[in-house]
């Protein structure tokens, strides 16, 4: 199986002038060695997420996220669509996440003075499951308090159109750091493509999160994916879509959050009108009477540039 190596998996923008570091046919399976957010900097409890000491963090922007790719797809060309199976994630044996000041919404509390008074670093303990490895393991937040890992890929896109964006902050049409706890195993994820291959990058991978991410970071870990690509020839999507074996969901990103939940409710209404025959009226009356459709809030963290991600979802049985 091709596979991207984690000392190769260290790029901070999504840029269609990178040369790909693979090329695969449509079906075909490979996998990618992510870092986790950091490139490797957080292992103990005792690194701290001081901006001085941290390597990249004296450059404007900021080298954070790291990304591997690009991935090049035989025959996927401008105008077509990027069809992502993720079928596996192993994460490696820890996760962390981390607070202090000026990280997050709670950076600068009074009311919680160690939030903001000095930086903390939890690692968290993975543990394998019946498969033997952590595709089916367990997160040990404390001696106390543990739950199933959940893994998924946090930053994942194509090349934009025109402009290079970081990984860190860069979101879009094409993807990015976007944090959609269902970009995980057994989802199709739906991507429009720009450039000759799409040219697909992704890492970021979290081993669990809570809706919107609230400190700025999760479960941040290693991991290898496992995955594979196929195109939809000649159909333009607005957005990310994600396919679930029983839902659907159309993402945008924007702020303030009720721009991304209209925006994601508008685009769900085009795939129902355009793909499944609903008319404007029933797809409008729909989203606003059925029991079972959902807004999914995947990241709300007020943190730099970043724009709130919302998801629009309806059960497959409406369609």
């Amino acid at each position: 199986m091709q596979t991207i190596r984690r000392e190769q998996a260290k790029k901070y923008a999504f840029d269609w002038r990178d040369e790909p570091l693979l090329r695969v046919a449509p079906g075909e399976p490979f996998a990618v060695e992510t870092y986790d957010a950091s490139t490797g900097y957080f292992k103990t409890p005792a690194d701290h997420a001081n901006p001085a000491k941290r390597p990249g963090f004296d450059r404007i922007p900021p080298m954070v996220n790291p990304i591997a790719g690009p991935v090049f797809l035989d025959g996927a060309e401008r105008g077509d669509v990027l069809v992502i199976t993720i079928d596996e994630i192993e994460v490696e044996a820890y996760s962390w996440t981390a607070a202090g000041p000026r990280r997050g919404p709670l950076g600068e509390s009074t009311r919680w003075p160690e939030l903001s008074g000095g930086y903390t670093t939890k690692i968290f303990r993975h543990t394998p499951g019946p498969s033997s490895t952590t595709r089916d393991g367990t997160l040990h937040f404390s001696d106390r308090i543990s739950w199933p890992i959940t893994p998924f890929v946090g930053t994942i896109g194509v090349a934009p159109d025109r402009e290079v964006t970081t990984s860190n902050d860069g979101q879009g049409p094409w993807g990015g750091n976007l944090d959609i706890r269902d970009v995980a195993p057994g989802n199709r994820i739906l991507l429009p493509v720009f450039h000759p291959g799409a040219l697909l990058y992704l890492g970021d991978v979290h081993a669990s999160q809570g809706d919107t991410e609230f400190t700025g970071t999760a479960a941040e870990t290693m991991a290898t994916v496992r995955l594979r690509l196929d195109i939809i020839k000649q159909k333009r999507i607005p957005w990310m879509r994600i396919e679930k074996p029983a839902s659907v969901v159309s993402v945008y990103a924007e702020r303030p959050l009720e721009g991304a939940v209209e925006a994601a409710t508008v685009n769900l209404m085009d795939w129902l009108i355009t793909e499944h025959g609903y008319t404007p009226t029933d797809a409008y009356c729909l989203v606003t009477t059925c029991p079972d459709f959902r807004i999914n809030v995947y990241q709300m963290c007020k943190l730099g540039k970043l724009a709130f991600v919302a998801g629009a979802e309806l059960p497959r049985k409406y369609l």
